[in-house]
């Protein structure tokens, strides 16, 4: 595989902040960024049958409390973030929370999670795999009654801190 030439930044190093004047990945250089205060929120859904939805909510689940385990494996992703995305930077992270919301007529568990920080570079990322990892765990603890189960809509609502300021995605409800 050839390299793009080295003469002008290939038009994916102007925009795309992980590659470099000749288009080869790289982690970005942070060092001479301030330290501020970071806040990512992230949100997903799990949509489901409505007889799985009821045996989450009552409790009856083999493998136990499906939306407590699933909270305890979200926090825990924020941590590894650093480890599964590879040009990720390890943060010191600050809070995490994470809230499950059932809608019942929709069949429906939303996952919201809020990650914080004081750093050199944002959260967004540990708050996306915090939601992912959350409702994996709610699929691999219910996948025995419902195989069918349809993860979706993962998305950062928003962003706070740093350089660029803040962000909060348009006409999106978590």
């Amino acid at each position: 595989m050839t390299k793009p030439s080295t003469s002008s930044p290939s038009p994916v190093s102007a925009t795309l902040t992980h590659f470099d004047s000749t288009g080869s990945a790289h982690m970005v250089d942070i060092g001479a960024k301030e330290d501020t205060a970071r806040i990512a929120l992230a949100a997903g859904s799990i949509r489901m049958q409505p007889a799985t939805l009821a045996i989450v909510q009552s409790g009856s689940a083999k493998k136990g409390d499906v939306l407590g385990i699933a909270r305890i494996a979200a926090i825990m992703a924020t941590k590894r973030t650093s480890d599964l995305i590879p040009l990720c930077h390890p943060l010191a992270l600050t809070h995490v929370a994470v809230a499950f919301d059932i809608d019942a007529a929709t069949s429906t568990i939303h996952c919201t999670v809020r990650a914080q920080t004081t750093g050199k570079t944002g959260v967004e990322m540990e708050a996306l795999t915090a939601v992912q990892i959350g409702l994996l765990t709610i699929y691999d603890m219910c996948k025995a009654v419902d195989r069918g189960m349809v993860m979706g809509d993962i998305r950062v609502l928003e962003k706070h801190g740093g350089k660029s300021g803040d962000w909060v995605a348009p006409n999106t409800t978590p």
